[in-house]
């Protein structure tokens, strides 16, 4: 409905429990079955006294998924030296035209000492122009990056004025290639990704012509973005392929998953966080990124506005990570992996056998009784 939501389903709630040992077979939606399965399981046995049985169904779980833990799912590759820089800047501020500047000249300054790295990321929209109207500053970096044997990826609002068309998109600026001797960039070059899963009101209204004339909150800055395909080619930046999700499309398994190849490196998931102020809602962001690494036997580059930046493994572990509300940068050594999990090769067909397992119990079950 109007695209979907997502957000915190009760299989992200086992993220650091032995339950995760499961993901990279059966994903997030399978975890959530089972802890249906086990919290189903505790409300009738423990009324009905059949301790044994449901100790065995918890021990079923548990023992194997804790087993699975230390099982690696991809193999490991090339590693790569990358950098995420945080800009902190002010949800009031991000659009106002005078603030433009200030932004993006801020953004260029912490990223000043990070040019030794293979790869540069910012944040989703972290230039604040469109992008026809930043296309100078743009071929700057873009010759900065390649000057420094290095690649900046970023966010930006692209506007087609002859189609009235916006994208929310990430671009490549600097090296595709590692041996590559000139900038890849230009105004709509190929290197780049287009958000897909639109977020409902902020970023498209649903029945615009209807809704808009009712109320301010649905004609919000911003709320007017076409969609990018499903599946789009990974983003290559000095020889890294990266499969790209912006903000909470992190949230949608299979839209992840689509965009994961065989030669796909690691996940690279920007968002403005800065909506949800000092709420839960950048924690739980975070532990979403983290599943989807668990899930795809993956690294996740996770760069956002004012946290939480953060680096995590193939195995959904935090390996670094910024404070949020600071204007700072984060650097890491970073395996790439190659190969699929389980959850990746056979989607959510593993799911729907342990659910049919569950049903055929409960129907074996109710026949005993």
């Amino acid at each position: 409905m109007l695209s979907g939501f997502p957000w915190l389903s009760l299989g992200y709630s086992q993220i650091n429990s032995p339950l995760a040992g499961w993901v990279p077979l059966i994903g997030e939606t399978g975890v959530t079955a089972i802890v249906i399965a086990l919290c189903a399981a505790l409300a009738v046995y423990r009324f009905s006294k059949q301790y044994v049985a449901l100790a065995a169904l918890f021990i079923a779980a548990f023992v194997p998924g804790w087993i699975l833990i230390g099982k690696s799912w991809t193999q490991p590759a090339a590693t790569y030296k990358i950098a995420m820089v945080q800009g902190n800047i002010a949800q009031s501020l991000r659009w106002v035209p005078e603030q433009d500047m200030p932004t993006m000249e801020k953004y260029r300054a912490l990223s000043e000492p990070l040019w030794n790295s293979d790869l540069v990321v910012w944040p989703e929209a972290a230039v604040p122009k469109l992008e026809l109207l930043a296309s100078d500053y743009l071929v700057e970096m873009d010759n900065l990056a390649l000057n420094t044997d290095s690649a900046l990826i970023t966010g930006i609002v692209n506007y087609n004025f002859e189609s009235d068309e916006a994208w929310n998109n990430l671009l490549v600026l600097g090296k595709r290639k590692p041996d590559d001797t000139y900038g890849s960039y230009h105004y709509f070059h190929n290197n780049r990704y287009a958000k897909h899963h639109l977020l409902p009101i902020g970023e498209f209204v649903p029945f615009e012509d209807i809704l808009r004339p009712l109320a301010p909150l649905f004609d919000l800055p911003m709320s007017s973005f076409s969609r990018g395909d499903f599946v789009q080619t990974n983003l290559v930046a000095n020889g890294i392929h990266l499969a790209p999700a912006i903000c909470f499309e992190i949230a949608f398994p299979h839209q992840v998953a689509a965009n994961v190849h065989n030669d796909t490196d690691m996940i690279i998931t920007v968002s403005n966080d800065a909506w949800f102020g000092h709420s839960h809602g950048p924690a739980q962001h975070l532990d979403i990124a983290r599943m989807r690494a668990l899930e795809l036997g993956r690294p996740v580059l996770r760069a956002t506005n004012n946290g939480i930046t953060a680096f995590i493994n193939d195995k959904g572990d935090v390996t670094s990570v910024l404070p949020q509300f600071e204007a700072g940068s984060l650097s890491q050594i970073v395996q790439a992996r190659k190969g699929m999990t389980p959850y990746k090769q056979f989607g959510d067909i593993m799911l729907w056998l342990l659910t049919a397992a569950f049903l055929a119990a409960a129907i074996i079950i109710k026949r005993k009784q």
